[in-house]
């Protein structure tokens, strides 16, 4: 018979699974540094030594690591997503930011759609949140702000898409973004009359997520992707219409 004697589970396994789970769904993110022994251990109801096993697991399976004299940490699991080489190689060809847009357009435009539908209450109104701060930054003329502000607000709704292979697949993408490997997403904000369309394409954005109107959500971040498509592609123009003019200027003052 294809019965098996049930046994109660360890606890250093049901940590594991726990953990495992956290990371899983990005709520503990890379680089993240776990709470201390004595507190997590309380936190999770279980003895020092069974947490001890369950971090030791963790660790041999590469999702933790520590650090000397500073703690327990998410490993960097993505790490490993992009070589070196080939973020070189991203920052310096100009098709890999053409790409990356296209990418996020195909991405987020689902992720979008999924948070209409799939989304929880508290979905909606982290991404709401973030939205009224958005509006708070640009009110105060704070480009920095706004940007540091919008990454979060797209994540939010790749989030609420509950998809967690989305999550970690952008995450990755976003931490690219972030070090300035595509662009610097700053500079589309100091713009005064490039910061007011931005702001309004996050509204539309926004508001059609907090409908739960699913193709409308897309929609709102397929016109978004496009202007920040047609914004990176003038600026593109407008370097090389530069570097023309110096070398005629160079030319010209030579003779």
């Amino acid at each position: 018979m294809p019965f098996q004697k049930i046994e109660s589970e360890k606890l250093a396994n049901a940590v594991v699974r726990q953990i495992e789970e956290l990371i899983l769904q990005g709520i503990l993110r890379p680089g993240e540094r776990l709470p201390s022994e004595r507190e997590l251990s309380e936190r999770l109801g279980v003895s020092r030594p069974s947490l001890r096993e369950a971090v030791a697991e963790l660790q041999n399976s590469g999702l933790l690591t520590t650090r000397a004299g500073a703690g327990i940490f998410v490993a960097d699991v993505l790490d490993s997503a992009f070589s070196p080489a080939l973020i070189r190689l991203f920052a310096s060809n100009e098709q890999a930011l053409f790409d990356y847009i296209s990418f996020r357009r195909d991405m987020e435009g689902l992720a979008a759609e999924r948070a209409a539908q799939y989304g929880s209450e508290t979905d909606l109104k982290v991404i709401q949140t973030l939205f009224d701060q958005m509006e708070a930054a640009h009110s105060k003329r704070n480009p920095a702000e706004e940007a540091h502000l919008d990454a979060q607000f797209h994540m939010a709704i790749i989030e609420a898409s509950h998809n967690v292979i989305m999550i970690h697949m952008m995450r990755a993408m976003f931490d690219l973004l972030a070090e300035g490997v595509f662009y610097n997403r700053s500079i589309m904000f100091r713009n005064r009359a490039t910061r007011g369309q931005l702001l309004e394409q996050h509204r539309a954005i926004n508001v059609a997520i907090q409908r739960r109107d699913a193709a409308a959500a897309r929609k709102a971040v397929a016109a978004h992707m496009d202007f920040v498509e047609e914004e990176m592609a003038a600026m593109r123009r407008a370097e090389r219409n530069e570097a023309t003019a110096r070398l005629r200027l160079e030319h010209k003052v030579a003779k």
